[in-house]
């Protein structure tokens, strides 16, 4: 398993703080929103020669966004941006909202999502779609409708524990072990009292789900999603703690 950070921080000291410590800290790679990298969009080069020499610096860019024109266009530019800068993975949160969703409009959107997912293995990525409270696949139904339309396996899951909780499912372990085939990253975030939490200061029990984790055999990218407000330093080190202990224990 490779051990990602993400967390949204403001241009400035934040920013510059994320970049020159994660490596130290312990972590192989960035997973990187939207507002520490679209500045960089036609600027490929100055991204490179402000973060080039930090190895996995741009291991995933996480998007949102709808699949009209504008944003598939946008979409597309950051798939081109990320071959550039060497991502792996773009991960897709589909800002489209769940009230209302057929499960025809579901697998509507994997047909479409499978689509730019092919473009995407041309640039030598991967598309993955994020589950999201309030998004199409949000609902423990809604995974198997939309990857039941993926074609050829065009797209894969970031699997974000939190919002699973948050969107009413309580048995992530299991949607974990269904989902196996699918999943090629993961987004772990802690939840409590309604607010996404520092890991392991909220209510989500992580045993089954680190277990199930080591039982299917991953070994792709765990990221810690970090989007409870903390101060950036001491979150970091605590996350990758946190789950440095419950995935290699046993």
């Amino acid at each position: 398993m490779k051990f990602a950070f993400s967390k949204p921080t403001k241009p400035g000291d934040d920013t510059r703080q994320l970049f020159s410590n994660f490596r130290s800290i312990g972590y192989e790679g960035l997973q990187l929103k939207a507002g520490q990298y679209t500045g960089y969009l036609d600027q490929r080069d100055r991204f490179l020669e402000e973060y080039g020499d930090q190895p996995g610096a741009a291991s995933a860019l996480i998007i949102g966004g709808a699949l009209d024109e504008d944003g598939v266009a946008r979409l597309r530019k950051i798939m081109a941006f990320g071959k550039a800068i060497g991502t792996r993975i773009i991960v897709f949160c589909h800002g489209v909202a769940h009230a209302g969703l057929a499960a025809n409009d579901i697998r509507g959107f994997a047909k479409r999502l499978s689509e730019l997912g092919k473009e995407a293995r041309d640039h030598g990525l991967r598309l993955s779609l994020h589950n999201h409270f309030n998004q199409p696949v949000m609902h423990r139904g809604d995974f198997d409708v939309f990857f039941g339309a993926v074609a050829d396996g065009a797209v894969g899951l970031t699997l974000d524990t939190a919002h699973l909780v948050k969107s009413g499912v309580s048995d992530v372990a299991e949607v974990i072990r269904a989902m196996a085939p699918v999943i090629d990253n993961f987004h772990i975030k802690d939840f409590s009292g309604g607010q996404f939490k520092v890991l392991g200061e909220g209510e989500i029990n992580f045993t089954p789900i680190f277990a199930v984790i080591r039982e299917i055999g991953y070994d792709g990218w765990v990221s810690t999603d970090e989007e409870s407000g903390a101060d950036l330093l001491p979150a970091m080190k605590q996350c990758l703690r946190f789950m440095q202990e419950g995935l290699r224990r046993g």
